[in-house]
Formats: C-alpha cells, sequence, structure tokens
C-alpha cells in the first residue's frame, strides 16, 4: 500500500511536459508543422532598422564617420552624463584606459588619445558600445541607440581636450597652466602629472602589450607617452570639474580645451 502511494506521486508531468520541439513535426495542426508560419504584414523588432546608419553606426559594410543626430549642447551635456555613468569605470573621466577598476587589476580599457582612436571614424565608438569589443561587453541594454551617439561626440571632446592646440582656444580667451591650476587649488604635488597604469593592469595578450583592432595600424602613441599607452593625458578633467563642462582651457602640453 505504502508502495502505491509513493508511486502515484512520481509524475512526469515536468518531464514529458506537452511543448513543441523546433523543427519537429506535430499532430497537433493540419499542416504538421510545429514552427508556425509568420502571420503576413508583420515585421520582427528592429528588422526594419537592419540598414540604418542611426541604428548600425555603418555605411556600405564600413564604419561611418558622420553624427546622424543634431550636434547641440544638450547633446554633448547627455553624452557626457551616460559616459560618466558607463564608461568611466574603465576608460576613466578623461578617456585615457585607466579608470578605477583597471587600477585594480583590470584589462586596460582603450585610450581614446592614441592615434589609433583619435583617427577612427565616430561609428567604431557607436558599433563597439553595440557590439562589444575584446573584454569590453555591449552596452546596448543600457544606452539607447541615440545615448550611443551623444557618448561617441563627447568622446571626441574628450579627445579635443587632451590634444588642443593654442590655435583651437578663442580670441581673448584665457589660457593657465595645468600644473599652476593644481597648486592655486591646493592640490597635492604631482596631481596634474600624466597617469601611468598601475602593475596590476594586465592585457592578457602574448606579447603583454594593447595591440589595437586587427587589420589597423597602432599609430604613434601620442607625445609624452611612455610604455604604457595610459600616461598621455591628465587626470584633472574628471577630477576637477566632475560635475558638468570646464569653464576655460588650459595646456601644460596635454592641454584640456572646452568639450562642446
Amino acid at each position: 500500500m505504502a508502495a502505491t502511494l509513493a508511486l502515484a506521486g512520481c509524475r512526469q508531468d515536468m518531464h514529458n511536459q506537452p511543448k513543441f520541439i523546433p523543427q519537429r513535426g506535430t499532430t497537433f495542426f493540419a499542416s504538421g508543422r510545429s514552427v508556425r508560419p509568420q502571420v503576413e504584414n508583420t515585421v520582427a523588432r528592429n528588422q526594419m532598422d537592419a540598414d540604418s546608419y542611426f541604428y548600425t553606426g555603418l555605411q556600405g559594410g564600413k564604419e561611418g564617420d558622420g553624427l546622424p543626430i543634431p550636434l547641440t549642447e544638450a547633446t554633448m551635456e547627455r553624452g557626457q552624463e551616460r559616459f560618466n555613468i558607463y564608461c568611466t569605470p574603465c576608460h576613466s573621466r578623461v578617456g585615457n584606459g585607466v579608470g578605477m577598476i583597471v587600477q585594480r587589476g583590470y584589462r586596460p580599457a582603450g585610450n581614446f588619445h592614441t592615434d589609433r582612436l583619435r583617427n577612427a571614424p565616430l561609428g567604431h565608438f557607436f558599433t563597439v558600445m553595440t557590439n562589444g569589443y575584446g573584454a569590453m561587453p555591449d552596452y546596448s541594454a543600457q544606452l539607447t541607440p541615440a545615448d550611443r551617439w551623444a557618448v561617441a561626440a563627447y568622446i571626441r571632446a574628450l579627445q579635443l581636450s587632451q590634444d588642443a592646440k593654442p590655435s583651437d582656444v578663442a580670441a581673448g580667451g584665457h589660457v593657465q597652466e595645468l600644473h599652476a591650476i593644481a597648486k592655486d587649488a591646493g592640490m597635492p604635488t604631482g596631481f596634474a602629472d600624466p597617469w601611468a597604469l598601475p602593475s596590476t593592469a594586465v592585457y592578457g595578450t602574448p606579447n603583454g602589450e594593447d595591440n589595437g583592432i586587427p587589420g589597423q595600424p597602432m599609430g604613434t602613441p601620442p607625445p609624452g607617452t611612455g610604455a604604457h599607452y595610459g600616461q598621455a593625458a591628465t587626470q584633472n578633467s574628471g577630477q576637477r570639474n566632475s560635475g558638468g563642462a570646464p569653464s576655460a582651457p588650459v595646456s601644460n602640453g596635454t592641454p584640456y580645451g572646452q568639450p562642446y
């Protein structure tokens, strides 16, 4: 009796549940197919956007270099906000690839101030955010297409901020040396010096170096860089003005100019 009751409780509904297995036939439908035909005149989500530059960053199968959204102050502010939220942990506030988690041993992130990425088309940054690249996951769930373009535009501003020339300063603009600003602000000695990658940061490549994008030349490192590519940019554009746009450009070899 006890054995009968025990066997009665061993149901197989969860093991042999009725369901359709892809590509298998069925007697449930008259056609004998378990896969149902698509409802007429319907399209899959994002199906109509497959060839759109706004959604892919590609033109003719290659990364494009145009900005498909208006370049306004609001666009730059949105890009800065999203960048500071999602990108700075790896890339840092100035985009030199020495973010906080890199300082704690994560693989060095891309340094936007190398020739390779300064010369990369704008669509490259969009497609990397969309699809991920190397150790970087995609951020398509966190960033809408418009936000990805806004971040790409802000990356261009960061690149200008670390590679500005005296000719980029508006007529009558006041230029200050970055170390002088740090000293006047009471910052510690070395606050305005270039960053260096920590010894804990690893590339995870056979030669222990950043090898760039396959098939693209590495280019020459920016002036003043050492063995690690993260040494080119200064830290202060993220530290001094973390809440908004900088008010005046300064120059000390790795200049910091207006991002808008």
